[in-house]
């Protein structure tokens, strides 16, 4: 890795990442109020899912990931994160709820 060179972030983009996930954070919290039906745990997830969007492409330097081998693993692991969250959506919107 000596020969590899890291961008460095700035610490002003750190405290932006990190006000966003307080942001989010309470928007979840306010949200978790609202009475939306069978779309709470949609919105919660979607809420969810960018903060994790967040933590990885800034805390885990995947925004500056120079390889390209980085990019195509989180790629892949996005896939089939949204591919196990839309079967697991599609078993949770086809029970009957009686």
């Amino acid at each position: 890795m000596t020969g590899h060179a890291s961008a460095k972030s700035p610490l002003k983009m750190y405290f932006a990442v990190w006000a966003a996930l307080l942001i989010f954070t309470f928007v979840t919290y306010k949200v978790a109020f609202i009475e939306l039906g069978p779309f709470n745990t949609v919105v919660a997830l979607v809420i969810a899912t960018l903060k994790a969007t967040l933590v990885a492409l800034f805390f885990m330097h995947v925004w500056h990931a120079g390889e390209r081998l980085i990019k195509v693993v989180v790629g892949a692991a996005l896939f089939f994160l949204l591919l196990l969250l839309a079967l697991t959506m599609a078993d949770y919107a086809t029970r009957s709820w009686s």
